[in-house]
């Protein structure tokens, strides 16, 4: 028999997923028939519930956002450990109970006296909540809080909440059916009363409820921001305030500081705990950024994917990318945004984590992929990426790996321009591209005689082409340059050059059912490819999948070993715990501890060396 799920502890209308928000339609119809009747008698109750909800959206968005900004919270972040993708999926649904909210505040309209025709301010309605919530609300909260952290009501519904032990904003909001219905009954009983007293506004409602989202975002963004200096001039202040660090205390050491927003009622009950002020004052000083061992130095990609960050919207970041159709109703908008990054952004941390005993970090230059090709960019561009790899180097980085673009061939040589303009280099500087070449070639079926190759002369091309000439397999390669195509020969020992054949149309490979595209590709030219051909890719970006009786393998990837740790973030398209193969190429190296620069031209001899060391630290290809 499965284990019974206890009374109220699930939020039914989750199952619906985002369709859970049907149950808001009332309120949108009422609006929207106002709007267009525009009766001067028309309760606009409505309107305000509907602007109430997006700026209590938006306040958790933004605290979402500043807490995941490192430069901002580097300096005071209270746990480095980063979540994961599960903690992510579980806080989903952290608006249920602004969806509750909003229901009872349209039933208390209709039926309570005095929730209807309210006047927009009422200043002792405010104090009258004011000392309602500072009073019978805090009070309640904190021993219904306590209650909750007994057997066997913590087992049963709060240990949900207590999942995560690395907060963020909406952490704050993730709780049972059963305990956001009893915090929502004392945030009713402070408005309630407040309407019997005669003290009710509109403003009472926005005020309050806004508050109240704001104190407990605040109280789980991971970051103590609140200075030292105010208890030292306030001392009254420790009763009157939690902080981040005072919360944290609590997911850390369950039996205590237990208050809602007020640390009085922990005092008066002794459960604040003996570490709270020296914890709050030793973040305040501040800490040394613990210094990486490995750089993954990326760009950005174009104005839609650019939203594909953890600190713009968690969840999307958490799923391969997906351009929705409100992603791209955000297209002018963002792209307003980018003109002010291009102009004053710079190199940026987008996310942390752990591998074995290595510190990883994900950098990424203030540049879409558009500017790499223009040819007044470059100057601008190699002095973004040498700034970084110096700054890595002085910070005492092991190894800096570069993304796509910021290796690319005409931009610096694959890294080569730094190297040999840097000689004294600390910091490892790999293009990964080893590793590249490496998975694409384990994606090739082991029987494979004849492949057809577009982008046949480029760095990764060329070490593709050699490796399966060796192997006796046949190449055709696709190129206009006969003197580029003639180099590569030139380096094919003289029992295999027969197997690197150049051909200069599509057509060539209408027989041939294994394609590689190296090269980005119309979609006539895929028409020429057989039935039943296997497309494989090593392209930024990748080709559009429109044969429907072919098959495209994915854009070369490896999934990160299990120890990995602090994943939360999908790597652009890649599917979950997934890499591009160039920054799986730059952990090995690091693992490794090769004290080479993997930069320029690949070395064939080793693509074999290094896909067996990624499979010895535990990758595995993204199939």
């Amino acid at each position: 028999m499965g284990v019974r799920t206890p009374i109220f502890f699930e939020w039914h209308w989750e199952r619906l997923g985002n369709f859970k928000y049907v149950f808001a339609a009332p309120v949108v119809a009422n609006a929207i028939h106002g709007f267009i009747s525009g009766a001067k008698n028309v309760d606009n109750w409505c309107y305000h519930l509907l602007l109430l909800g997006a700026l209590r959206c938006l306040c958790q968005q933004l605290w979402t956002t500043y807490s995941r900004l490192h430069c901002l919270v580097k300096k005071h972040q209270i746990n480095a450990c980063g979540i994961e993708f599960e903690q992510v999926d579980r806080e989903f649904h952290s608006d249920n109970h602004m969806l509750l909210q909003l229901l009872l505040l349209l039933a208390a309209h209709s039926w309570i006296p005095g929730f209807s025709n309210l006047p927009m301010w009422n200043m002792r309605g405010l104090m009258i909540l004011f000392l309602l919530h500072t009073g019978p609300v805090e009070f309640l909260y904190y021993w219904m809080h306590r209650a909750f952290h007994s057997e066997p009501l913590f087992q049963r519904y709060h240990s949900l909440h207590h999942l995560s032990v690395v907060t963020e904003p909406p952490t704050g909001s993730v709780t049972t059916m059963l305990e956001q219905v009893l915090q929502t009954g004392l945030i009713g009983l402070a408005m309630v009363v407040t309407v019997m007293l005669g003290g009710a506004s509109i403003s009472m409602i926005y005020i309050y409820l806004l508050t109240f989202d704001f104190l407990k975002c605040m109280g789980h963004c991971n970051c103590e921001f609140v200075p030292a200096r105010v208890f030292q001039l306030f001392p009254a202040a420790k009763y009157l305030l939690y902080t981040p660090s005072y919360h944290s205390l609590h997911h850390t050491q369950l039996h205590y500081n237990f208050c809602l927003f007020m640390p009085l009622y922990d005092y008066l009950g002794g459960t604040v705990h003996p570490d709270t002020l020296p914890f709050h004052a030793s973040l305040r000083k501040g800490k040394e950024e613990e210094v990486p061992d490995f750089v993954f130095l990326a760009h950005c990609i174009d104005v839609l994917t650019s939203l594909h960050v953890s600190f713009c919207i968690r969840t999307l970041a958490a799923h391969p990318f997906t351009p929705y159709w409100f992603i791209r109703l955000l297209w002018l908008p963002t792209l307003f945004c980018l003109f002010i990054f291009w102009t004053w952004a710079q190199t940026f941390v987008a996310y942390r984590y752990m591998l074995d005993n290595l510190n990883c970090v994900t950098w990424v230059i203030p540049r879409h992929g558009f500017q790499y090709f223009l040819p007044f960019y470059k100057d601008n561009i190699n002095k973004h990426i040498e700034k970084a790899i110096l700054n890595a180097d002085t910070l005492g980085v092991k190894v800096i790996s570069l993304a796509a673009l910021n290796k690319n061939e005409e931009l610096n040589g694959g890294g080569m321009l730094f190297v040999e303009k840097h000689k004294d280099l600390r910091v490892r500087v790999v293009h990964g591209n080893t590793l590249t070449a490496a998975v694409i070639i384990k994606q090739l079926p082991t029987n494979v005689k004849e492949v057809f190759m577009t982008g046949s002369t480029s760095k990764l091309g060329r070490a593709i082409a050699l490796y399966l000439c060796r192997r006796g397999v046949r190449v055709l390669m696709l190129t206009k340059s006969k003197e580029r195509f003639d180099k590569i020969v030139a380096e094919a020992s003289h029992d295999v050059r027969h197997n690197l054949i150049r051909v200069t149309k599509f057509q060539a490979g209408q027989n041939c059912k294994t394609w590689l595209f190296g090269k980005w590709t119309l979609n006539a030219d895929q028409q020429w490819a057989p039935p039943g051909t296997n497309f494989h890719q090593f392209v930024v970006p990748a080709v559009r999948e429109i044969r429907k009786d072919c098959t495209y393998a994915p854009v070369a990837g490896m999934i990160l070993p299990k120890q990995t740790i602090g994943i939360h973030t999908c790597e652009v398209m890649m599917p979950r715990r997934a890499v591009h193969a160039c920054h799986a190429g730059g952990l090995v190296h690091a693992l490794e501890g090769w004290k080479h620069h993997e930069v320029g031209a690949i070395d064939v001899d080793r693509i074999d060396v290094v896909w067996e060391a990624a499979m010895k630290h535990g990758f595995s290809s993204v199939t």
